[in-house]
This record gives C-alpha cells, sequence and structure tokens, in this order.
C-alpha cells in the first residue's frame, strides 16, 4: 500500500516539474517567435544600440538603447543602496539582536515582502517624487533617482532574509572558536560567520536586482515613463515599463518590437539565473 502511494506521489512530482519546465519552455518559444521578427526588419543594431524611441511618429524609430541602460543604471543603483543596508540588517538580527527584537523586526520584513508593487508606486509617486522636487529643486521629481529608491526598499526583503538564513545556518563552533581564540564579537561575526555564509550572502545580492530588473508597475509611477536617455535627475523609462505603457494598444511592427524588449529582458533575467546557480554551486565545491 506505501510502495503505491510512494509511486503516485512520485508521479505528481515528476508532473508537476515538467509542468514547469514546460511552461518556461513555451514562454521562451513564444517570446523569440515573437521578438524575431522586429529584430530582424529593424535591424539588430538599430534596435540595440537606438537611441531614439518613437513608435507612434510618422516615421517610427525603435531604439531601445534608452531602455537598457536605464534597467542596468536602475538596478545598479538600487544595489548601491539597498545591499549595504540589507546586508548589516540581516548581520544584526542573526548575530546581535536579542530575541524579540529579532522576531519583530524580522515580521516587518516579512511584511515589507508582502506588499504589492503598485502600493510601493504609490507610496512614491504621493511622497517621495513630491520630496525629491522640493529637495533638488526640480521641474518634476518622477526621476530615475525615484525608481532607484524604491527599488532599493523592494529588494531589501530578499537581501536580508537569505542572507539572515545563511547566518543563521553557520555552526556555532565557528563563532566559539573564534572567541576562544580572543576575538571580539565583531570581529568573529564579520570575519568568521559572514565568510562561512559567503554562498547564501552572494545569492541574495544576486537575487535582489532579479526584482528589481523585472519590476514595472512602481518604476512606471515614479520614474516619468518617458524614452530619454538615463539622468539621475531625468525622467526615464525602463524596459519593464516600455512594454506595460505601450502594449495595450500597439499593433503591428509597434507591437513585435514590444515583443522583442521582452526578448531582452528575459534574455537578462536568464543571465542573472545562470550567475545565481554559478555562485551557488561555486559555493557548494568549497
Amino acid at each position: 500500500m506505501y510502495k503505491v502511494i510512494d509511486r503516485i506521489m512520485q508521479g505528481v512530482f515528476l508532473f508537476c516539474g515538467l509542468v514547469t519546465v514546460a511552461c518556461v519552455l513555451v514562454i521562451t518559444v513564444y517570446l523569440v517567435v515573437s521578438g524575431l521578427p522586429a529584430i530582424g526588419e529593424i535591424g539588430i543594431i538599430k534596435f540595440l544600440f537606438g537611441k531614439v524611441w518613437a513608435s507612434t511618429a510618422s516615421n517610427p524609430t525603435y531604439g531601445i538603447l534608452p531602455f537598457i541602460l536605464t534597467s542596468i543604471y536602475g538596478t545598479f543603483g538600487a544595489i548601491i543602496l539597498g545591499v549595504p543596508i540589507g546586508f548589516f540588517t540581516a548581520v544584526y538580527l542573526s548575530k546581535v539582536a536579542p530575541l524579540a527584537v529579532k522576531k519583530s523586526v524580522g515580521f516587518v520584513v516579512s511584511l515589507l515582502a508582502s506588499i504589492p508593487s503598485v502600493v510601493y508606486g504609490l507610496v512614491g509617486m504621493l511622497v517621495l517624487v513630491p520630496a525629491i522636487r522640493k529637495a533638488f529643486n526640480l521641474a518634476d521629481g518622477a526621476t530615475l533617482f525615484a525608481a532607484i529608491v524604491v527599488l532599493a526598499i523592494m529588494i531589501l526583503p530578499s537581501i536580508i532574509n537569505v542572507s539572515m538564513t545563511s547566518l543563521d545556518a553557520v555552526p556555532r563552533k565557528y563563532e566559539e572558536g573564534s572567541l576562544a581564540l580572543g576575538a571580539t564579537e565583531l570581529e568573529t561575526y564579520l570575519r568568521v560567520s559572514v565568510p562561512a555564509a559567503r554562498s547564501g550572502i552572494v545569492a541574495s545580492i544576486v537575487l535582489g536586482p532579479g526584482r528589481a530588473i523585472g519590476e514595472a508597475m512602481a518604476v512606471m509611477m515614479v520614474s516619468g515613463n518617458v524614452p530619454n536617455m538615463p539622468e539621475l535627475f531625468g525622467s526615464v523609462r525602463f524596459l519593464t515599463t516600455a512594454v506595460a505603457s505601450e502594449m495595450s494598444y500597439s499593433s503591428g511592427l509597434q507591437q513585435q518590437a514590444l515583443f522583442s524588449i521582452a526578448l531582452v529582458l528575459f534574455v537578462f533575467i536568464m543571465l542573472i539565473n545562470m550567475l545565481l546557480r554559478k555562485v551557488m554551486s561555486g559555493g557548494d565545491r568549497k
């Protein structure tokens, strides 16, 4: 009886795994089939390195270099702001904070992860954008800087939770040995615990940008959604927002070009996942 149930469950798990793989394959094939024709018609050089996107003009042009650079700068800026805050928060919660503080702050971090992106965008649009406009005396506070701040906040839960889990998994005997040799608690945490949890911490840093690159609604609400070359205090448009803002009324070559943008975005995300797998496998070998 138990063997029959075991085989049935193995079949169920196998089916679920195959469905997941099939979904990824279908998405990949669909994006390639839908996106390559536009790249072929426009020209890959003009498409990837063109600086002007005017899809609704009488003589339309489809250059997505501003979107690519904006996505890269926005993600990199979010990493610069979010990673140090998330990392040191994880170290504090895992190694220094009292249990009550760890539980309460951990609950808040989990709550932060569950907030819909549109709420981040709404708060950013109503609070952050006016504050940036007043602080820097700008005509409009919807800028790349506002998007970076929002994205940095949104990637914090991934960095904190994964890093904290990795730090909690470090054997206590490592730290006890370091303390017995005369190291201070701070030296032990930074020179023993953190290196021991390096693989998980690096993985959290890689996971964070995955959400930053794929975010659309929040950045659309705070970045201005204008296809300009990226400037820190200028209105910009990301790869994701380019697709989301025009897909509803697009047709013909414009629609195919939007699928091509989605294909470029998909390649970016795949590269991040490959990097994550490489980091994790490297940590396992050590």
